[in-house]
């Protein structure tokens, strides 16, 4: 399946060491097409044995969106003075034949990262991160659109670009969950990676497969009901209402039946209430009215 998110360059083909003789074709003319970053160095440069590795990751890392050409200044003190190289480390950017940026000294990783971010984009070319999150926008849409397999997909080949892309992560687990292969879908979300755990991403993933769980044990809506009518201190029943409301798409209907529920007994069963309530929430974007509401009319009950 061809996301447009093609491997990425052999480092070869990014970074070179260049001379006199191929400064013309290694950078002149191929800033025609490409970004090219110039480091000069020397060998008996400290800060260039420091800087240029620094900056070798930052080129791989954009994956394509600007290449790297080393010059060792000893060996070309021609070019070196053309472009007045007055202390090395020197490092500049061309594009389309011409300087367009550059610094001199050491630099810090994140300085680094940003100039390349710089380059590519004065180059009008994207960044590795504008591909990515194209292509999420593009696997949510297939998503909203019944297409999981699909979206599936393509958010699993996100992730084989960035393993720790937390909303794809989260992506792939809603698809699993519309798919209802409830299994993998806690699978995958058992194996993210610890840095995005505890992201929103991901919290809202696990809200929606405890509530897909749910769905799966939910009972017939019009029985509840009339337990819950004959007996409006039933919370098991009422707790089990909301659970199938939500389950058959009546978000905003549970959430009204777990603040009467919460109104009526805001201990019981540990707090059983308040607890999928915020399940739900969590499930919902932030921004939802259903959200919003739900969280005010809760927030009024606690502080009244």
């Amino acid at each position: 399946m061809d996301l447009g998110l093609s491997a990425a360059p052999a480092d070869a083909d990014l970074i070179k060491d260049s001379t006199e003789a191929t400064f013309m074709a290694d950078v002149v003319e191929a800033s025609q097409t490409t970004p090219v970053i110039v480091d000069f160095w020397a060998p008996w440069c400290g800060p260039c044995k420091t800087l240029g590795p620094m900056l070798e990751e930052a080129v791989k890392a954009a994956k394509g969106a600007v290449k790297m050409v080393k010059i060792n200044v000893d060996e070309a003190q021609m070019i070196a003075g053309q472009l007045q190289i007055q202390s090395i480390p020197t490092v500049y950017a061309f594009w389309q034949g011409q300087p367009v940026d550059g610094f001199q000294g050491a630099q810090p990783n994140s300085e680094i990262t940003a100039f390349v971010d710089r380059v590519t984009k004065a180059s009008g070319g994207a960044s590795p991160e504008d591909g990515l999150n194209e292509a999420v926008a593009a696997a949510e849409e297939m998503l909203n659109e019944g297409a999981a397999v699909d979206a599936a997909q393509t958010f699993a080949a996100i992730l084989g670009e960035e393993p720790a892309h937390a909303v794809a992560y989260g992506g792939l687990v809603r698809a699993h969950i519309a798919l209802e292969d409830l299994d993998q879908a806690e699978a995958i979300l058992n194996g993210a990676p610890a840095e995005i755990s505890d992201t929103p991403e991901l919290d809202a993933a696990h809200a929606q497969l405890e509530l897909a769980k749910q769905a799966a044990d939910a009972g017939p809506v019009a029985d509840l009901r009339a337990v819950v009518e004959a007996d409006p201190d039933d919370h098991e029943a009422r707790l089990e209402l909301a659970k199938a409301l939500h389950a058959n798409g009546e978000t905003e209907a549970a959430v009204d039946q777990l603040l009467d529920l919460f109104r009526r007994d805001r201990e019981w069963n540990d707090g059983a209430a308040k607890a999928q309530l915020f399940t739900i929430f969590d499930a919902l974007k932030a921004n939802d009215p259903i959200v919003l509401n739900g969280r005010r009319k809760l927030s009024s009950m606690i502080f009244a």
